[in-house]
This record gives C-alpha cells, sequence and structure tokens, in this order.
C-alpha cells in the first residue's frame, strides 16, 4: 500500500519551544533525571510509555511539586491493567491543590462567570477560598464526611466549582448533572450513588427563554431518598418558593466562615463519578481518584496546554461533561477560568467568539461540531473581534474535519496552537491531542500525550502505522477509573475495556497512526452512536422508549452521511404490544 500523502503543515512550534515552553523546560527535566538526550518531543513519548514509564510520572509528580503529607512508597506496584496501583503510601487532595495556586496572588481573579441569567461575576483567588471553606463547613453542618456522596443539578457557573472544591476538601464524592437533563436521566446517574447532599437550581435561561425545572428537581428530589439535604442556589428564579420549607438556601448554606481545612486521603479515594453511556443497561459510573486526576491533568494542562498563571481559560461546556471537570482543572495553574452558561448562539454564530474578544481569553476551547458550523457558516471572527491574545484552541467531542482547521487558521487566527484532543469520561482526559513542540498538520491530531501508550492494534493485537485500527492503550495511565461505582467484583470494568485484548485497555474509537507520530480518529468502533459528536447510549434511548405504553421492543440506529458535514439521521424501529397501532398520537409521543 502506497505511503499516504503527508498533509501540508499549518503550524510549527518556535525555534525556542525547548527554552520558552514548560514541556520543554520538562524535557530537561527528564533529560537531568535520566542522563538521556531526548532530540525531541517523539524521543521523550516513547521513553515516557516504554521504559521510563514510572520515571515519567515520578518526574511530574516533582515538576509540579505534588503537597503529599506522608511519602510514597514507589510509583507503580506492576504493570498490569486493570489493578495497577499509582504513588501508594502518599496522601494529598486535589482541593487542596487547586487553592495553593491563588495563595500568592489573592486579590487577582480566579473566575469569572458568563450568564445568561445574570451580569458577569468574578471570583478572586481570596473569594474562591473563603466561599470553599464557608461550603465546606455547610457540607459538614448537613452531615458530609469523607466517602459521601455530594450530587449537582447545577449549570456551570461559579457556585458549581466553589461546591466541587468543597466536597474534594472533605474527601466526599462529586457528581454532576446539567440542569437540561431529564428526569430519567439524571435518576440513572444519581441513584447508583446514593447521594447524601443534592445542590440544584429551579431553572435557567437559554437564549430568550426561560426555563423551569421545578417539575423536573421534585420529582429528582422524589426519587433519591438517600437524601439528607437539598441545597438551592438562586439562578433561574422561576419557583424556588416551593421548596422553602425542605431546603437550604445557598447564602445560609455559605453563612459560617472559618479557615479552609483539607483532608488529606489516598490517591486513589475517590474525587468524583462521570458517567459514560454503554449501549445495555444503565450509564457506567466511572470512579476517578485525587491522585490519577490530579497529574493527569497537570501533565495535559500544564505541559501539553503550556498553561499558565497569565493565561484565560475557556472551554465551552456544561456540567454533565467531563470536559467541565477538566476545565476546572485550569486553576491548577493559575490560570483565570472564563465560564459561560446559556445559548451559544443567541447573538448569532459567532457569540462566543465577541465573548473571547470580551474576556482577553488566551485559549478557547469547544467541542469539534462548534467549529465545523463555523466553517460553514463561513462567519470570520478574525475580521470582527480583536483575537490578538488568543494563542491556544482546544476541539473535542468528535473528530475535527480537516476543513475546520483551514478554518480556524484563516478565520480565528493564523498564529493558535490548535489542540484536537481525544479521549473520554473515561480517563477524564486525552490520550492525544497537541503540543507546543509538535507541528499541527492538517487533519490530524498532532501527537499522543506523555504516559499514554497509544496503538492502533488490528484484531489480532498487531500493532499497525498507516492503517486504521482499534485504538488500545498498553500501559496503565493514574488516571484510568479507581472501580466503576457498585462493581465489586470488577466484572463490569473489565468487560468494558479488556475482553478483546488481554491487559490491554481498547478505548473503542477507530484510529490510524501515521509514520509521523500524528493520528487521525474516525468514529467509535463499538455501538456507542455519534451522531455530529453527540454520544448516545442505546440503552438511555430504549429507557424511554419501551416505558411509552403500548411499546413492546425498539431498535435505534444511525445511518451516517456520505457528507462530511452532515450528521446523518437516527432511526427509531419499535415493534408495538397487539393490537397497539403506530398513529399520529403514539408517533408524537415518541418524537417528544
Amino acid at each position: 500500500m502506497p505511503d499516504a500523502p503527508t498533509p501540508p503543515i499549518l503550524w510549527s512550534p518556535p525555534v525556542d519551544a525547548r527554552t520558552s515552553t514548560r514541556l520543554g523546560a520538562f524535557l530537561t527535566f527528564c533529560e537531568r533525571r535520566s542522563g538521556r538526550a531526548f532530540a525531541d518531543y517523539h524521543e521523550l513519548w516513547e521513553w515516557s510509555i516504554d521504559e521510563g514509564l514510572e520515571a515519567c510520572w515520578a518526574a511530574i509528580w516533582d515538576f509540579f511539586e505534588i503537597d503529599s503529607a506522608t511519602p510514597y512508597g514507589q510509583v507503580l506496584d506492576r504493570r498490569v491493567m486493570p489493578g495497577a496501583t499509582w504513588f501508594e503510601g502518599a496522601r494529598i487532595n486535589y482541593a487542596q491543590h487547586i487553592l495553593r495556586s491563588g495563595a500568592g496572588h489573592p486579590d487577582e481573579i480566579a473566575i469569572v462567570g458568563r450568564s445568561q441569567c445574570r451580569d458577569r461575576v468574578e471570583l478572586t483567588w481570596a473569594d474562591l477560598t473563603d466561599q470553599v471553606a464557608r461550603a465546606r463547613a455547610g457540607l459538614q453542618r448537613v452531615g458530609v464526611g469523607p466517602g459521601d456522596r455530594v450530587a449537582a443539578y447545577l449549570p456551570n457557573i461559579p457556585e458549581t466549582i466553589v461546591a466541587f472544591l468543597a466536597a474534594a476538601s472533605l474527601g466526599a464524592v462529586w457528581t454532576s448533572c446539567a440542569p437540561e437533563f431529564g428526569v430519567q436521566a439524571v435518576l440513572d446517574r444519581f441513584r447508583q450513588v446514593e447521594p447524601k447532599v443534592l445542590l440544584a437550581v429551579d431553572g435557567y435561561r437559554y437564549g430568550r427563554h426561560d426555563v423551569s425545572r421545578v417539575e423536573e428537581l421534585g420529582a429528582i428530589r422524589a426519587g433519591l431518598p438517600s437524601l439528607a439535604a437539598t441545597v438551592m442556589v438562586p439562578y433561574g428564579a422561576t419557583g424556588t418558593e416551593m421548596f422553602a420549607d425542605d431546603t437550604l438556601a445557598w447564602d445560609a448554606f455559605l453563612a459560617e466562615s472559618g479557615p479552609l481545612a483539607v483532608e488529606r486521603v489516598s490517591t486513589d479515594h475517590p474525587l468524583y463519578v462521570l458517567y459514560s453511556s454503554g449501549t445495555t443497561g444503565l450509564p457506567k459510573p466511572i470512579v476517578h481518584g485525587h491522585g490519577g486526576i490530579l497529574l493527569e491533568h497537570l501533565k495535559v494542562i500544564g505541559l501539553h496546554a503550556d498553561m499558565r498563571p497569565d493565561d484565560r481559560f475557556f472551554w465551552f461546556t456544561t456540567t454533565g461533561w467531563m470536559m467541565w471537570n477538566f476545565l476546572v482543572s485550569g486553576l491548577l495553574a493559575g490560570a483565570r477560568l472564563v465560564l459561560f452558561d446559556g445559548d451559544p448562539n443567541h447573538d448569532g454564530p459567532d457569540t462566543l467568539w465577541k465573548l473571547a474578544a470580551d474576556e482577553g481569553l488566551t485559549w478557547f476551547g469547544g467541542g469539534a461540531p462548534f467549529f465545523a458550523a463555523g466553517a460553514r457558516a463561513g462567519i470570520r471572527p478574525i475580521d470582527r473581534f480583536d483575537l490578538s491574545a488568543l494563542r491556544a484552541v482546544g476541539s473535542t467531542g468528535a473528530p475535527l474535519p480537516a476543513e475546520a482547521f483551514r478554518w480556524i487558521y484563516d478565520a480565528v487566527s493564523p498564529d493558535v496552537l490548535l489542540s484536537p484532543i481525544s479521549g473520554g469520561s473515561d480517563v477524564c482526559s486525552a490520550f492525544v491531542g497537541g503540543s507546543p513542540m509538535t507541528p499541527v498538520w492538517e487533519g490530524e491530531i498532532p501527537c499522543s500525550y506523555l504516559g499514554a501508550a497509544v496503538r492502533a492494534f488490528d484484531e489480532e493485537g498487531h500493532a499497525l502505522v498507516g492503517r486504521q485500527g482499534e485504538l488500545v492503550l498498553t500501559q496503565p495511565m493514574p488516571s484510568m477509573p479507581v472501580a466503576f461505582w457498585g462493581d465489586d467484583d470488577g466484572s463490569r470494568y473489565r468487560a468494558a475495556y479488556f475482553e478483546d485484548y488481554a491487559g490491554v485497555w481498547r478505548h473503542g474509537d477507530w484510529v490510524t497512526i501515521t509514520e509521523r507520530g500524528s493520528c487521525v480518529i474516525t468514529g467509535r468502533s463499538d455501538a456507542t452512536l455519534n451522531r455530529g459528536g453527540v454520544r448516545v447510549g442505546t440503552a438511555e434511548i430504549y429507557r424511554v422508549v419501551e416505558s411509552v405504553d403500548g411499546v413492546a421492543d425498539s431498535l435505534v440506529v444511525h445511518l451516517e452521511s456520505p457528507d462530511a458535514d452532515d450528521p446523518g439521521r437516527l432511526v427509531l424501529f419499535v415493534q408495538l404490544d397487539d393490537g397497539r397501532e403506530l398513529d399520529d398520537e403514539l408517533i408524537a409521543t415518541l418524537r417528544a
């Protein structure tokens, strides 16, 4: 088979990348510690997944000066999957590492909240620390301690980050759903972890429409018998009085001040539970630990994203997507977070680009369909807004088409580092993405990330280069799940990733790895539907459809389109009970 032509390079690292970037500084750091010389990033990556696997993660620990109450015994007990144990013996806390970032500049802004529900909100680092301490005390007053679950039905606003960090500081376990989720979708997730506390809003504004969630919130509370308390965050103002008698208002929740303490926990102590839709059964409740997330996010955000305290970091996300958790970790680098809640098109297709100019964003992230839509619409933010501060653009959620690569460099900025990342809730991070030391080739993800032993396997488990195969990981990573919640014997966890190749993580994506080390991901290899970058487990559809009276069975399929700009069609087949007809009323019910 002839080699595929090399696509054009759209961006090249600066000539001083080894001395001007944190990734370059880390490369030098590893050279000094290992006695090795690395000619470029690719050589560093190869070392990090082979002979230097443990040494690389130890270097990340030391480079970012992880604060542990006790020293760890060894980096990794054994190179096995599943079952690897990282940094055993250490006692750390994720929230403590977030809040220490602002210790030297308490009056600088840590978080900006932009929303269609209210005016712009700012929190300084001092404000953030104070509110986290108050929220921590509030959680303790309602009986929350280490290991208890704290659930949030909240949008992407500063209060959500405050509550999350407060829970983490206690060693409690966080989990969240966005308020646009329906009742059953929320209960399918939260019931599995039995939260003790629910934080919620009763509504929100999307575009020019006020959306009440009063009825939904009532049903969610009724469906969670484990709840000891509900905290209402003022936001939508659509009917909070319905819950006034048996809920705690946010102001009352924050009423008690005091110094911020943190609970030091083991590296595998649960930090939060994310959910990944499967093809059968309930969404998988993926448990992530303090240590794995801390190290992985420091690596990706601190090295690959080259993020600094003077950065202003934005990613368009909701609290129901892992990118919210990733966005929060921008605080680990001391960066200012810019949050947005609402309709990204309420003022037209360049709504978020205006936000980028207004806030002086340096790091702008969004879903691949957002950038593809901008390209199709022919908008040119570069002509309308001052985006001179912007130095990096991130994309995820679906493969970024080559024409969107070109559009970003033509219509947004010719100088940005484009980082199309791919990973998932399974590791709350990415395996592959951009690097300040690696070129950006049109239509390709530039590199595999440090410590991520990414390969393309054929059906027999042979590694492929230049040909499409299953995306696998051949070595463990610290941010692989601690467990699935409630999966006491680990059988569900093993079945999710390790049934196809013994001791190798199969992720469920089709990938082609080039001889340059870049890659192209073309979609899911499992039965999870991916329409326009929105991944939906078929079980989520079946649970709703088959609860409709008269429906005996159902099948949903995705008909892909040969047009890259067309997300295709989802087609639902239903088998009805005897005597039931597929009339207009039933069709309307199913569509609703």
